[in-house]
């Protein structure tokens, strides 16, 4: 296929604006931006909220405009804070994305011209160097010793080489990954040489955008825990309404008085009504992913927090997640076979046998590189070559350059002397057999040299061969093979491990999360790589196995399979899907277009925000800034810890409304003066308990949160044994409080003296409750010695309450309570701390079943 002068000049301006427009322009389909006003609408459309809003409403139209104006407040306060929080989430991604938003330089009639990426069209030609990142898949016309990497499509962390299209089959396959193709795709990064590609796709038509087109039909996780306080939700408000018509109607009939009676079953349906639920869950989720973003992850969608305490498997891609996406060289071979392993000889100049074989692989190199195995000659040659001054060649410059070519697999740099004798030195790396080729070497040194580079290759290295040789005179040969090369070493390279990652598997283990690695590289390097993470790499799945599994056989191979190999993007996917469908709640981390599929299956979706695409980080759930594995095992541990809190915090609520519901129970069915009215209520619930709720969540984690196994995502929010213990706690501080009323009332005080002993006792057995609820299984003095600022702020706040309610007569008046004095508060803090000694006795045989 030759290139027509037509071709050679590009499109015209003209015909580039025809196609921009009838095309579209060159940028991947995305999601509607989520602007305030949409999170906002998305917010109100949740039940729990809807409930909260209509609450207030109805309040409001009975008159009752305390109740109706602090349910209200505290449903925009939570709308703000998730408004606020997600805000500030889209315009992070945004800022992501404007960073990799590519330019493209192009040839328009007949004139080279730098465009933006997305004005990039079918039929345009792109020149490209070194550096640049390939706007649109196309076909390379023209390619000077070209190579790509590929690794955000593959996987793949090494370079492929290109070739133009007049040198490759007709009828070969237009996919990514592969040596001497001629194919281009979008996204990808130009590591060496250059060359002229004609755009074949852009767009959604590109193997990025087929991609993205593909997670637009996927579903995401529905979150459960909204789900389950639906229904919570539903029970309580049903079971209130009841009582509250009851209420209605007994105090009616018995006592006459309908409008009394109407009251009195507003603040009893009040008091029953969990109002606090939907607040509590939303600024738990919202304050969660506060909390994570400082551990710099960043949470898309709050939903995702409740899922990761739930994890039970982690599939991480290997390339740039376990390992650095970053060649460093590993091992050196002396010509006579003697090695050296660089990390046991750290931060020390290399001994003269290996020194010459850096820097002949320097010199062999790019004098600015790219490819990631020259950068890594470049960054050793000058951290262990101090003593060889050589490296600079301040009297010597390169004038040629042989690059690879498909039938030798060996590049060279010439470098001449300025000194006018004429003189040359030729540094020559590539393949090892290549390199053996160049030298000439012997049968024997041959077969030398390959159990060498077998050894090396068997540790999971990628090995190149280095050589040198000397020319005299200006003319130099027309191939590599015409110098006389002599044999210097080898050198084996490896993407390294992130230092993290084996203590952050051995922490995922003892959590009873399994973690399992999904590669695109070969099974060798992929077994290396897990055994240096501390996976069970004795049996490897590849590919090609896999192709020939059904689901049904591959759901019951991903039971006891650790590492797979060679996989292709739609199997990571088939993967997924396997394991979803055994009951798995999956964890899928990855960087590359490759996983956005994955990513957007899994139950949690984990992308990585500093080299990560678009595509990732739109179909994930979390993001990691800092591309950090370890961030995993933070965002595990905190979403435990939010999780345990949330149940604390749902736990003490419960317990709560149980003496609460009783001392306005008590008052209507033995006929005595009624304590509380709604005021009374919407003060106790939409103050006091969720103010002391925020305690829980910032309460600190629980001492064995990374050593027990993942909850059952289906587990109930309010389980058996929680519901026991808030019954238990409820109970024991109604009977008391109860006492106190009668008490009271049979000394003869007056009914606001009455109304407001009890309420002050009400509230500091409330804050008593939140001392025993503060850790599931530690004590009271192990949980005080754990720090809470939150704590020491709501007991001010709650004692700043009380104090404006008995002192400021305006409050006084309001909540109709008469003057306490000093013995009557000591009966109130007696009635703290004897509700707070019984059940810190009584925790000691709920333990084990509250960590359930």
């Amino acid at each position: 296929m030759k290139t027509s002068a037509a071709t050679s000049c590009g499109l015209s301006e003209a015909e580039a604006r025809a196609r921009l427009l009838a095309e579209g322009p060159n940028e991947l389909p995305r999601s509607g931006r989520r602007t305030p006003l949409t999170i906002a609408f998305e917010v109100l459309r949740e039940p729990m909220l809807a409930l909260l809003l209509g609450g207030g409403a109805i309040y409001l139209l009975l008159g009752d405009l305390q109740e109706a104006l602090i349910l209200l407040c505290f449903a925009t306060l939570s709308v703000a804070i998730t408004i606020v929080q997600e805000a500030r989430t889209e315009r992070v991604l945004e800022a992501l994305r404007d960073l990799t938003s590519p330019r493209a330089l192009v040839i328009r009639g007949g004139e080279r011209k730098r465009i933006a990426g997305r004005e990039v069209v079918r039929g345009d030609l792109v020149v490209l160097d070194e550096g640049d990142r390939v706007p649109a898949d196309a076909r390379l016309l023209q390619s000077q010793d070209l190579q790509s990497d590929e690794s955000l499509l593959t996987g793949e962390s090494v370079p492929v080489r290109k070739i133009a299209a007049d040198f490759a089959p007709a009828t070969i396959e237009r996919r990514p990954g592969g040596d001497d193709l001629p194919f281009l795709f979008s996204g990808s990064l130009i590591v060496r040489g250059s060359g002229i590609g004609e755009v074949l796709a852009t767009g959604p038509r590109s193997e990025i955008g087929k991609i993205g087109h593909s997670l637009s039909s996927m579903e995401t996780e529905p979150p459960r825990l909204q789900g389950q306080m639906r229904r919570v939700v539903r029970i309580f408000a049903m079971v209130g309404g009841a009582v509250s018509v009851v209420a209605v109607l007994l105090y009616g009939l018995l006592r006459g008085g309908w409008l009394d009676a109407v009251l009195a079953g507003i603040a009893l349906g009040m008091s029953m009504l969990p109002e606090e639920f939907p607040v509590v869950l939303t600024i738990f989720m919202a304050m969660g992913a506060w909390r994570i973003s400082q551990a710099r992850v960043l949470t898309r969608r709050a939903a995702a927090i409740e899922t990761l305490g739930s994890a039970t498997i982690l599939c991480t891609d290997k390339t740039g997640t376990l390992t650095e996406n970053r060649m460093t060289i590993a091992e050196l071979r002396s010509a006579d076979g003697r090695r050296l392993r660089l990390a046991d000889n750290p931060e020390t100049d290399l001994p003269a046998a290996f020194a010459v074989v850096v820097e002949t692989g320097v010199l062999a190199s790019a004098q600015i590189p790219f490819d990631p195995m020259e950068i890594a000659f470049h960054k050793l040659g000058r951290e262990r070559l101090s003593k060889h001054k050589g490296l600079d060649k301040p009297d010597w410059e390169l004038i040629h350059a042989y690059p690879l070519r498909p039938g030798l697999l060996a590049m060279s740099n010439v470098w001449r002397s300025t000194g006018g004798d004429g003189n040359s030195q030729v540094a020559a790396k590539g393949a090892p057999e290549a390199i053996a080729a160049l030298c000439h070497l012997s049968a024997r040194d041959l077969m030398v040299l390959q159990g060498l580079v077998e050894a090396m290759a068997a540790e999971g290295l990628r090995v190149l061969g280095v050589a040198r040789a000397f020319h005299r005179g200006a003319d130099l040969p027309d191939t590599q093979h015409d110098f006389k090369f002599e044999f210097l070493g080898l050198v084996g390279l490896t993407d390294p491990l992130r230092a993290r990652v084996p203590e952050a598997v051995s922490d995922c283990r003892s959590a009873g999360i399994k973690v399992m690695m999904i590669t695109g590289d070969y099974p060798a390097t992929a077994k290396i790589i897990a055994h240096q993470a501390g996976l069970d790499a004795e049996s490897v799945v590849t590919g090609g196995e896999m192709q020939a599994l059904n689901d049904d056989e591959l759901a019951l191979r991903v039971k006891t399979a650790t590492v797979f190999a060679r996989i292709m993007p739609e199997q990571k996917l088939r993967i997924v899907s396997a394991l979803k469908s055994s009951g798995e709640i999956v964890a899928m981390t990855g960087d590359g277009v490759n996983d956005a599929p994955s990513l957007k299956a899994a139950n949690i979706g984990i992308a990585m925000g500093g080299r990560g695409t678009d595509v990732a980080r739109e179909a994930s759930s979390i993001v990691l800034l800092d591309d950090d594995f370890a961030s995993i095992v933070k965002s595990v541990r905190l979403g435990r810890r939010i999780f345990d809190n949330l149940r604390k915090a749902i736990g003490f609520i419960f317990a709560v409304h149980v003496p609460i519901a009783g001392l306005s129970l008590l008052p209507l069915l033995f006929g005595l003066p009624i304590l509380f009215g709604p005021i009374h209520i919407a003060f106790l619930e939409m103050v006091i308990d969720p103010v002391c709720s925020l305690v829980f969540e910032a309460e600190s984690e629980e001492d064995d949160v990374m050593r027990r196994p993942p909850r059952n995502p289906d587990s109930p929010l309010l389980s058996g044994a929680l519901i026991g213990w808030g019954l238990i706690q409820g109970t024991l501080a109604f009977a008391l409080l109860a006492g106190i009323y009668l008490v009271a009332l049979r000394q003869g005080m007056a009914e606001n003296e009455i109304r407001a002993l009890t309420f002050f006792s009400l509230v500091l057995t409330i804050v008593g409750l939140i001392f025993v609820n503060r850790s599931f299984s530690a004590s009271l003095l192990g949980a005080l010695i754990k720090p809470n600022r939150s704590l020491t702020i709501v007991v001010v706040a709650v004692a700043s309450m009380l104090g404006g309610t008995l002192l400021w007569p305006f409050a006084t008046s309001l909540f109709r309570f008469g003057p306490l004095h000093v013995d009557d508060l000591a009966v109130t803090v007696g009635a703290g701390l004897g509700v707070l000694a019984c059940l810190e006795s009584l925790k000691l045989f709920w333990r084990d079943q509250l960590k359930t």
